[in-house]
């Protein structure tokens, strides 16, 4: 905290810190706003955000143990339970016990759920993504590109997953980069 203050009269006004710390404030503030931007958009009947992300995660990440979903979502096992158990109703999940461990739950999608998520998810996207609408072409190529360096550091820092559906390889990046999904 030293080092932003300014002959101790504590910390320095917007225009005197430094960018990165500019860049570090920014980004708390809009990671939050982003999100509610995102949720504002759930149109679909029935799916809250919670079960948005749940669902998304399995089709991000394919089928993982409870446990493993539960520390994904950070949320409580008696959270985890009650929204795989309305999903498992449903008929958008299923529960496997794991073939080695019969004591371990495996949670993936099921076929209904992953052609739902086919059909939502593209003009979900569509509707998020035209927040980048009022930038150039070249501006978002500059933002993306600045974004994915910020990514490999959190994945190099093992913040974030190096795989996923998405990101996961050179060639998954853009396929989907490309808009060809």
């Amino acid at each position: 905290m030293e080092d932003l203050k300014k002959n101790g009269a504590g910390p320095p006004s917007g225009d005197e810190y430094p960018v990165r710390i500019k860049l570090m404030k920014l980004f708390w503030m809009l990671g939050p706003a982003f999100v509610r931007w995102a949720e504002s958009h759930m149109e679909q009947d029935g799916y809250t955000p919670q079960r948005m992300y749940l669902l998304g995660t399995l089709y991000e990440y394919g089928p993982m143990m409870m446990s493993a979903l539960k520390d994904r979502l950070g949320v409580t096992a008696t959270n985890i339970t009650a929204h795989v158990d309305a999903l498992e109703r449903e008929g958008m999940v299923e529960r496997v016990p794991l073939p080695s461990d019969r004591r371990v739950t495996i949670v993936s999608l099921t076929p209904r759920a992953e052609e739902s998520l086919q059909k939502l998810c593209s003009p979900f996207m569509h509707r998020v993504a035209s927040i980048f609408d009022s930038f150039t072409p070249e501006e978002q190529s500059t933002f993306l590109s600045c974004l994915l360096r910020m990514r490999a550091v959190l994945v190099e820092h093992k913040i974030l997953d190096e795989k996923s559906r998405s990101f996961g390889s050179p060639e998954a990046t853009s396929h989907s980069l490309s808009g060809k999904d």
